[in-house]
Formats: C-alpha cells, structure tokens, sequence
C-alpha cells in the first residue's frame, strides 16, 4: 500500500515533488522513492504490508518500463509464478513487482489480469516519445486525482487532493457550482470534485497519453455476473462460501491484521469468517455520554460469537471540532457522512494498538440492496408510483425544496439548469434497463459507492497509516451479488435477504434480528445549544462569513439553527452539519488572507 504522484509533458522542481510527498507521507511513512526526467516524473510513498524488506519502487522492468503503484494485488504470487514461466526474474516477492513484467506480457489489457485493488502509474520509454498509463481498480477502492491542461497538454496526478495541490501548476479554484452538488448527494458525483481542476480517475479505467499528445480513457468492462442458484437456500451457501474465500485471502500479510466491527450484520459476518481463518482483534468506536445508535452491545456479542479480542475506542464529543478539521483535510473535499469524523479516530486506534490493515464491512448494502431508500424505491415503483423524487432526496444532505431555500438569488439563478448528478448517470438511472432495483444498483455502485464511500475509507484510513481492505468489493462477490435476482436482495420488506440467510448460524441472534440502522454520528442529538458541536458550528456559519461567499442566505441558514434548537431533526441536522463541513473546508482549501480579516471573495469557477 502506497500514496503515489507526479507529471507527465510538465516541468515540476524536485521541490514540488518532494512537497507533495511530503503532503501524502501519512499514507506511505516507511519509504519514498522516485523516478525523475526533464519531462516526467513519477513517485511514491510506501506503507510496507507485504515483503518488508522489499518493494521498492518505482518498480522497474529493464531501463524503459517504470511503475508506482498504491493498492493491493491478492493474486500476485499466481501471477508471479505464470510469469517466471515466460523468463520474467523478479528480485523480492512484493505484490506490485509483478505489474510492470505483466505489462510487457499484456500491453494497456494488463489490468485485467489484476485482481485487488489499486491506482497505477507507468511510463514506457520503448517509443518514439514516453508514454505515460494510468489505471484504476474495478471499482474506485483506490482514488488518484489528476489535473489535465488541454492547452499546455501536461498532466498532474497524486493519490490525495491536498498533495496535489503542491504541484504550482494545479490552481485549486473552486467550482461555484459544486455547492450545489454536493448538497444534493453529499459529496461530489463522477469524475468531478469541488475544484475546477481537479478531476478523479473513474473507476475501472485506463488513461493512456504520449508525451505532446492528449488523453485517451478506456473503461474497461465489469466481470460478467455469473449464474447464481435459483433457490434462495442454495444462493445463502454459494455466497457465504465464497465470502469465506475471500475473507480468507485478505488477511495474508506480512504485519498484523485487524477486523472493524461495528455490531452490524456486515461487519459482523465479516468479522465471524475471518475468525475460522485465525485468531482475530476486532474494533470497535463509540461516544463517550449517553447517545442514540450506540451498537457497542452488539458488536462485543458478535467479537465473543467469534472469540476475537475485542477492543473499544471511544471519542468525547467535546474534540469533535479539532477532529473535524483534521477529518476534513486528509478527505480533501466536503463529504457530509457523519461517519467521517468517527472513521479517521477509529483508524488512527488501530494504528496505536499495533495493526496495519483493517478488513471492514463496507459495500455490502450496495452489492445486495440493503438501503431503506432502495427498499422504499421498489416497493413504490411496484405499485406503479412515481420513486425518483424520494430516492434522489434519500440521497442529499438537503433536500430539493429545502436546498434552494438556502440559497441567495443571484447562486439559485447560476446553478439552475446545471444538474448535481453526472448526466449520463442520471438517465440510466431513470431511464436505463433493467428493473428500478437493477438501475439503482448499477447507480450506487458505479456513482455514490466510489464517491461517497471508498474515497472516504481510502483517506482516512490511510491518514493513520492502515490499508483498509474491503471483501464485499471484491470482483467475485461484486459479480454474485449483481447475479441475484430482486426477490433474493429485497422482498417483503426485508433487504439484504441472500446475505442475512448466508450469515444464519454464524452470528448471534441478537445482530441477525436487529433492526437495521446506520454506523453513524448521532448528530441530531448532538447539534444542540449548549454542545461543542453546536457552538462551532454557529461561529463557522456566522452571518457575516456566508454573506463574504455570496451563495447561502444568512438569513435561511439561521432559520436552520433556530428549528434545529427548537425542534431537533433528522433532516435539520444533516444540513447544518453539511453546511458546517463545507464551510472548514473553505476554510482549510481557500486561497488568500482568513475570512477573519473581512470580507473575500472566493476564487469559483462556474
């Protein structure tokens, strides 16, 4: 697991280089490593997981073939075997020594080979002119951010948006209508993100360019979903078999390997198969006080279910405000999870108890329909009623009546016509083939999964130096879950129905009967007069300050503040705690003097 960065057809100092290293070093603090020339560079920070004393990068294939690599390859010694066969000599057993022998074997189609997760960087200097690739895994666990000039045909790229912006050439001006999008879903959408110069490799796709040419994308093609058992009993064993392979295969490393549990069904079953491959340490994070949501209960049922050694963090309310803006930093752009803040403390406990990788339960609601929003879509589609309107807003921080009211005219009038979601998403959501469950999920997985989720894990796991590994995004449990029919994923009221089955008898009855909830910050609790929450945000989104910016009311995001002390809501809350996110991280990302001195006028960009 490593942080990578650099340019292609760009002149960078070694200063700039070293700068963004040094920006990303949290998520690669045992080695750094570089490959420079007068047109290109590529670099590299390590966090040894596998071969310790191996790995160093870039990883190279005779003079002309060089690579960084951050992720994971889980088939990397079937894949060293097939090539040592072909005479390829590899001097450690490190995962990503593998990538550049199999790029000279496959050419551009060598991702397809790879199975984990990854973004990679390689340069091939057998042409005419260097040759720059970029690849993403198959389903975004890995980021990498680049800044693309059409005009100067130069290329920057870094696994984080704040080690980017270390590049001079990468202006960081904000997109005005970002705002507004990320109201809408919660953080960004696409191939997009809150700068205007900033964009983020899809996942599943391969960015090849020649130096003085212009970028070409390939997206590759998702692993056909494979035929599953009609019956539902037969599909419950196929898939608790196949997530035991898989559970099995991401605990191999050569450091200790921890499980997050966070007292949920996902976690939980993931936590209970990890426990017949070997004795395990689980997590878990909670608050200090009395607050609703709390599952610690649960989770130290299902670690004893699994005879793991259970360990509890916990996290006063009152560091909120310092976490937040840490939080807010290392994700580089407004995410209005409240999970955030807990994810980055949890990470970080991890870190200090010894471990270095964290399997967890994450992508499992997406993968076999485990949403309520999902659930009340197909049930309202099945009766032949109209479902976009409550879904989409299931999806905001506000919803559409109530965004718009926060608005100034003059920011109303500049984002109308301009779409939140990514356009061709939107109509295959609406529009696409397939049943309103199917559209939905190819819409979760492709859009907000990536987006809202893995960036989020990716981040802040790497901020405390720990690779987060994710079993249900796996290639062979994506493609199983894909496979199922609606009946098998949500009837009757019930989600996740091939997945509760295939957990039976492997967790305690008090998790598999639980109602469904969210791994959450209860911030409808704790925004209020009087919390350290409440008082932080009231100074950050101060009347003055919103006035300087231009796009919200004042006026209306006080009215939020006096219905949430009044009334507090689930509804409420969510957008003054998205309002607040946005506002620090203007206040970590904005270019020129504090708002403190007056009046500033952001630097946007439409």
């Amino acid at each position: 697991m490593c942080r990578i960065h650099g340019y292609f057809n760009a002149a960078a100092t070694p200063h700039e280089m070293r700068t963004v290293a040094a920006l990303q070093r949290h998520g690669g603090p045992d080695a750094t490593g570089a490959a420079l020339a007068p047109d290109w560079g590529l670099g590299s920070n390590r966090l040894a997981v596998v071969d310790l004393d191996g790995g160093q990068q870039p990883y190279r294939a005779g003079p002309h073939v060089q690579v960084v690599f951050n992720g994971e390859i889980y088939n990397h010694d079937e894949l060293r075997a097939r090539l040592r066969d072909r005479g390829h000599v590899f001097a450690d057993r490190c995962d990503g020594a593998v990538i550049p022998a199999l790029y000279l074997e496959y050419g551009d189609a060598f991702t397809d080979h790879l199975d984990g997760m990854y973004s990679i960087a390689l340069t091939d200097l057998r042409g005419p002119v260097p040759r720059l690739l970029l690849a993403t895994d198959h389903i975004g666990m890995k980021p990498l951010y680049y800044r693309w000039d059409p005009a100067a045909r130069s290329l920057h790229f870094s696994s984080e948006i704040p080690a980017l912006l270390g590049f001079a050439a990468v202006s960081g001006r904000i997109r005005e209508a970002a705002l507004d999008a990320y109201l809408a879903t919660r953080v960004p959408f696409g191939d997009t993100t809150m700068f205007e110069d900033i964009d983020v490799l899809a996942p599943g796709t391969t960015l090849v360019c020649d130096l003085g040419g212009t970028v070409r994308y390939r997206r590759r093609t998702a692993a056909p979903a494979r035929p599953v058992p009609h019956d539902a009993e037969a599909a419950a064993v196929r898939l608790r078999d196949t997530l035991r392979e898989e559970v099995g295969r991401l605990l191999v490393a050569d450091v200790p390997v921890a499980l997050i549990t966070s007292g949920g069904l996902d976690s939980s079953l993931v936590t209970a198969l990890a426990a017949e491959h070997r004795p395990v340490h689980s997590f878990n994070i909670a608050y200090r006080g009395d607050w609703p949501f709390d599952e610690r209960h649960f989770a130290r049922e299902a670690a004893a279910r699994a005879r793991a050694v259970h360990h509890q963090v916990e996290i006063d309310p009152e560091d909120f405000p310092a976490l937040l803006d840490d939080t807010v930093w290392h994700l580089g752009q407004p995410n209005a999870d409240p999970i955030a803040l807990s994810t980055l403390a949890l990470f970080t406990a991890v870190r200090k108890a010894g471990f270095m990788v964290a399997l967890t339960g994450d992508a499992a609601d997406e993968v076999f329909g485990g949403y309520g929003r999902m659930r009340q879509a197909a049930e309202t589609a099945g009766t032949g009623g109209d479902w976009a309107p409550a879904y989409l807003d299931a999806l905001s921080a506000a919803p559409a009546a109530l965004r718009a009211s926060l608005y100034t005219d003059d920011y109303r009038a500049h984002v109308d016509g301009i779409p939140p979601l990514p356009a061709e998403a939107y109509e295959d959501l609406l529009h696409g083939p397939g049943t309103v469950l199917d559209r939905i999920t190819r819409f979760e997985l492709g859009h907000r999964l990536p987006s809202y989720h893995l960036r989020r894990v990716d981040h802040l796991s790497m901020a405390a130096s720990i690779e987060a590994r994710l079993p249900f995004c796996q290639r062979e449990i994506v493609a199983l879950g894909r496979a199922l029919p609606d009946r098998m994923r949500i009837e009757d009221g019930r989600v996740k129905k091939t997945l509760y089955a295939a957990a039976r008898g492997l967790l305690p009855t008090s998790v598999l009967t639980r109602p469904k909830q969210p791994f959450t910050l209860p911030i409808t609790a704790m925004l209020t007069p009087g919390a350290a929450l409440w008082e932080y945000a009231r100074d950050l989104l101060e009347p003055r300050r919103l006035a300087a910016d231009g796009r919200l009311d004042a006026g209306a995001v006080d009215a939020l503040f006096a219905a949430q002390a009044d009334r507090p809501g689930d509804t409420t809350s969510l957008a003054l705690w998205a309002l607040l996110v946005h506002e620090v991280w203007i206040e970590q990302f904005q270019r020129g003097p504090s708002r403190s001195a007056g009046p500033v006028p952001l630097a946007v960009a439409a």
